[in-house]
This record gives C-alpha cells, sequence and structure tokens, in this order.
C-alpha cells in the first residue's frame, strides 16, 4: 500500500471484493450510483456574451471518490477528446511525405493502432502495479494518460531523409520517395532499444534525476521541440509538405495534382480553411462551455473539416475502401537496428523523462495530492517506469514512442475531476475509436490545410509548456548564461537544420564510422537535441554565485510572500480556485 496521500477526505477503508460487487450493482441499478446529482448543465452552458450567467462550480471527484456512472461515462469522453488530436497527429506525420511516404491504407492502420495503444497503454498508467517484493511501482495511480509523443517527430522527419539520400528507403528514377516499410521498421526497433534507457533511470532517486535534468536543461529543449514542429505545421497550412511545399515559387498543385479541389501551395483557400479552425479554437477559449473548452483543438478541426467537406476537399476512396475494423498487429514492419538513430532517440527518450516528471508533478497537483513526500516519489518513480515500459511496449506494438500528456491535467482542473474511473472511460473510448477503421479512414482524408490549423495551436502549446518550464527558473546570471549558450547553437540549428550538412566528407568503405557520422549529422541538425546535451553539460560545470544565489532567493521569498494566501486556497479547494489555471511545473 503506497497511503493515501489526499487533501481532503481519505482513501478509506480497503474494501473486500464483495464490497466492490455490490458497490458495481448498486452503480448500475440505482439512480443515485447511474446519475447522482451532478449539475450537468455546468459542463454544457456556454458563455454567451452581453448574457448574465449565474457563477457555478462542480464537486470535485478524489482519485477515489465515489462518482456515477454517466458522469464518468461522459467525462472519460471528454478527456479522450482532449486528447485525441495530440494521439493521431504523430502517426500522420509519420506516414505522410516528410516520413516513410506509406500509402492511405497503412497511414490508416498507424492511426487506429495508435489510438488502441494509447487506451491500453494509459490504463497501465493509471492501474498502479506494485512489483513484488520491492518498493518500486508501474505507472502512478492517477488519471494520467498517454499518447504518441511529438519529440519523436523532429527526430524521424530528419533520419527519412537521411535514409532516402543514403539509399536506405527507396525513391523512384524521378528522385521521388517511394513507401518505406523498413524505414519505419528501423525507427522501432531502434526507439525499443533506446527505451531501456528509460526503464533504467526509473530506478534512480527522483530528487537526482530533478538535479541532472532541472528546468533549465528541460525547459529550452522542450520549447525548440515545439519551434521546430511549427515549420512543418505551417507548411501543410499552407497546402502540405514534402514535395509539394519544397518548391512554392514553382507552384505545385497541393497535397497533390490529382487530389479533390487541388491548388497551387499558399492559395487563399487554403490559408482559409486552417485560419478557421485556429479562429474556432479561440471562439471555443472565450465563449464554450467547459466541455467545449477541453475539446476546443477537436471542434475547430471538426468545423474545418465541415467546411472542406462542403466546398469539396475530401477524398472519400479512402473511407470506402477502409475495413470496418482493425487491430494491434493487422499490418507489420521488419525490425532493425538503425544505428544513426541512437544518439538521436536517447536525447529523446531524456526529453520524455523529464515531461513525464514535470506533467506527472501537475497531475498530482490538480488532484490535490500532495507533491513531496514518500508517496508522492514513488508516484513519480511508478510514471517514469511505466513510461519505459509503456514506450517498449508501443514499439512492438508498431508505434513510435509514448509520453504522459499534459492537456488533460487541464480537464481536470476545469471538471474537477481527478477519479480515475473518469480515466478509465477515455481508455475505453479511445480503444473503441481505434477499432473502427473508418474512423482512422476520416481522420487520415482530413485535408491538409485544415490538419496545418490544428496542429500549428497544437505544435504551439508545446513550445509554450517549455516557456512555463523555464519561468520556474531563478534568472540568476548564471543561468542566463547557461540558457543563452545552450539556446545559441540550438536556436540556429532549428532554423538552419543543414548546417552540419557538409562538415564530415567521409566517403569510405568503414561502415561503422559511416554510421557514427550520420548519427552526430542527425542530433546536430536537431536543435533540441543541441540545447539539451549543451545545457546538461554546462549546468554541472559551471558553478552558481553564492552572493548572487543568495540575493536572488530572498527576492524570490518576498515575491511568494504574496502568493500563499492563494495557494492556499487552492489547496483547501475554495470552488473555482483552480479555474481556468494551467498546473505549474513544480521544481
Amino acid at each position: 500500500m503506497d497511503g493515501p496521500d489526499q487533501i481532503g477526505p481519505d482513501f478509506g477503508p480497503k474494501r473486500t471484493i464483495g464490497d466492490r460487487v455490490r458497490r458495481t450493482i448498486h452503480a448500475f441499478t440505482t439512480k443515485d450510483g447511474l446519475v447522482g446529482d451532478y449539475d450537468y448543465a455546468y459542463l454544457f452552458t456556454p458563455r454567451l456574451p452581453f448574457v448574465k450567467q449565474k457563477r457555478r462550480s462542480a464537486p470535485f471527484f478524489g482519485l477515489e471518490d465515489k462518482i456515477p456512472v454517466l458522469l464518468a461515462l461522459l467525462l472519460g469522453l471528454q478527456h479522450a477528446l482532449a486528447m485525441l488530436a495530440g494521439v493521431i497527429t504523430p502517426p500522420i506525420l509519420m506516414a505522410g511525405e516528410s516520413g516513410a511516404n506509406f500509402g492511405s491504407e497503412d497511414s490508416q492502420y498507424l492511426v487506429s493502432t495508435s489510438l488502441i495503444v494509447s487506451g491500453l497503454l494509459s490504463a497501465i498508467q493509471m492501474f498502479r502495479l506494485h512489483v513484488y517484493k520491492t518498493r518500486y511501482y508501474i505507472g502512478t495511480g492517477l488519471v494520467s494518460v498517454v499518447g504518441t509523443s511529438f519529440a519523436t517527430i523532429t527526430v524521424a522527419t530528419g533520419t527519412f531523409s537521411q535514409m532516402y539520400s543514403t539509399g536506405y528507403c527507396p525513391v523512384d528514377s524521378d528522385g521521388n520517395r517511394l513507401p518505406c516499410p523498413k524505414g519505419y521498421g528501423a525507427l522501432l526497433a531502434t526507439s525499443c532499444l533506446c527505451s531501456l534507457l528509460e526503464i533504467g533511470l526509473s530506478f534512480m532517486s527522483s530528487k537526482l534525476l530533478k538535479k541532472l535534468f532541472p528546468p533549465i536543461v528541460t525547459g529550452p529543449t522542450v520549447f525548440l521541440i515545439g519551434a521546430s514542429l511549427i515549420s512543418n505545421s505551417m507548411k501543410d497550412w499552407a497546402g502540405g509538405s514534402g514535395s509539394c511545399g519544397t518548391d512554392p515559387s514553382a507552384r505545385t498543385l497541393c497535397p497533390s495534382a490529382t487530389a479533390p479541389h487541388a491548388l497551387p501551395w499558399g492559395s487563399a483557400e487554403f490559408i482559409g480553411l486552417g485560419f478557421l479552425v485556429f479562429v474556432t479554437i479561440i471562439l471555443c477559449e472565450r465563449f464554450g462551455s467547459p466541455i467545449m473548452k477541453s475539446c476546443a483543438v477537436i471542434v475547430g478541426l471538426l468545423v474545418g473539416c465541415i467546411v472542406a467537406a462542403a466546398c469539396g476537399y475530401f477524398d472519400r476512396s479512402g473511407i470506402d475502401e477502409a475495413p470496418v475494423a482493425s487491430f494491434i498487429w493487422v499490418r507489420t514492419f521488419p525490425l532493425t537496428i538503425y544505428a544513426p538513430l541512437i544518439l538521436p532517440l536517447l536525447a529523446v527518450y531524456m526529453v520524455i523523462m523529464m515531461e513525464s516528471i514535470g506533467d506527472i508533478t501537475a497531475t498530482c497537483d490538480v488532484s490535490r495530492l500532495q507533491v513531496e513526500g514518500r508517496t508522492f516519489d514513488s508516484r513519480i518513480q511508478g510514471g517514469v517506469l511505466g513510461n519505459g515500459i509503456t514506450c517498449l511496449l508501443a514499439g512492438l506494438c508498431t508505434i513510435t514512442p509514448m509520453s504522459v500528456f499534459a492537456q488533460n491535467n487541464g480537464v481536470i482542473a476545469l471538471t474537477r475531476c481527478a477519479n480515475r474511473k473518469a480515466g478509465y472511460c477515455a481508455c475505453f473510448f479511445l480503444v473503441i475509436m481505434g477499432i473502427f477503421t473508418k474512423f482512422a479512414a476520416a481522420l487520415v482524408a482530413i485535408p491538409s490545410s485544415v490538419l496545418g490549423g490544428m496542429t500549428t495551436f497544437l505544435f504551439s502549446s508545446v513550445a509554450i509548456s517549455g516557456v512555463r518550464i523555464m519561468c520556474s527558473v531563478d534568472w540568476t546570471r548564471r543561468n542566463r548564461f547557461v540558457l543563452t549558450a545552450s539556446f545559441a547553437v540550438g536556436m540556429a540549428a532549428t532554423l538552419v537544420p543543414d548546417w552540419f550538412s557538409y562538415f564530415f566528407t567521409y566517403s569510405g568503405d568503414n561502415h561503422a564510422l559511416e554510421g557514427l557520422l550520420q548519427a552526430v549529422e542527425l542530433v546536430m541538425a536537431n536543435g533540441f537535441a543541441i540545447t539539451g546535451f549543451l545545457g546538461l553539460i554546462l549546468n554541472l560545470i559551471l558553478p552558481e554565485d553564492p552572493e548572487e544565489g543568495v540575493a536572488e532567493l530572498e527576492s524570490s521569498d518576498e515575491r511568494r510572500d504574496g502568493e500563499v494566501d492563494g495557494v492556499l486556497s487552492e489547496r483547501t479547494g475554495v470552488a473555482g480556485s483552480s479555474e481556468g489555471r494551467e498546473p505549474g511545473l513544480k521544481a
């Protein structure tokens, strides 16, 4: 037992199997168990302009509190919709022209499998399995959902470019990329191998991990991941990426000459569709109900899809040809280790691990659980170990590495529900969405400009998460120097990714050396990896100025004095105190 750590009501006595059976029967056979007395109108009431509305607040449902079945299903669906865009975006990009260049069938399979695997592996994090006769756990025991990591996208796109240029992946006589299942299988196998790093680090002390990877290292790294992804999403916004967006002056028809309603790259129609999605997301945040706010990205995507379908931008052929159902391993890929990818993926896993620590801390915070002490440390350890294992299992299930998602913390804060039953319902909905392939086929058929409007907002939120992490840093001269030095080369590599491509010109027969040089080129082409490595080294070797540190600590204490009452009100659960507040990272 890990002991109660909830602020407020205790978990209560341990229940027997008979008690659980009786509670289950009561939940499904009585009005109180099915519906309860919850104010459901709170979830669906929008904030209309010029209309005076009564302030209302929902009750808070803790980790193990009793919750009506209908409410658990509604909030579970809300969690699933909030993470839907993040789950489907990486496989769509991995299978696109900047990735393995798959056809519609493989793309649909990857989207379906990503949803299924996300649902199944999220349940592992929530279940919190105790490792027999040890002090270790697998999972957090919180509403910690996992989905395909954005951090892998930048490394994967650079890797596929290298694979096509070196002949590892095939091209036709005109130099156009052909589908590369071998390259995607190499990405999966290498990610499985590198996941052992996170599994091994999970057995270290959480305090030591935070010392090695503090916000001064992880903040700029996460920021550059988001910044590098935005460039690809903006190309999609303008009509498409890959060969479509590489030479806008050629006025190539996008997304292809045979696509419905094909237009030149950068056409006003494409820009307008993406802008419609972006504006809809903003309107949902301003006027939407609580359930619309947390699903604003999906609402924006839905509005964009409706307009695009009405104007003839959709290609129905993939939807019509898609099978009714799918599951894991319907399609497989040859697993091989691609040595140049090892170093970049090790950097990715360090980022994923530190993202997980920050997101788990934030989840404890909004769930009104302790963010210090032995139980909290065990949740961090279990979350990191669980994330490493889910990354390994995801690779074996033909999906790229997983990470703990942060956006669901906003759902918890907004709906005031941190109950695991709602989390399990979210897992159920994700699996159902993935099994029915027509749903995945419709997602794959979304026009590039609509998808670009959504992913631009989504990837910008990743960059802002990095800014939020950096805001927790004390801005001493030494810390500013570390950030400046690590940012300098990392930001430059993000803006000019091919700056290091001609540094090594080796062309001999030493394949081991050639693979090492290719690995170095991949690392140097990814700004976040350079920033992470530089920040880690500089943070360890540069000493803190004692006098400056004391002065900064005193000024920081003065700033925090005015915040004590607000923190105490949040901890005691004053109605509405956590609404609209994005959980921060606890150092």
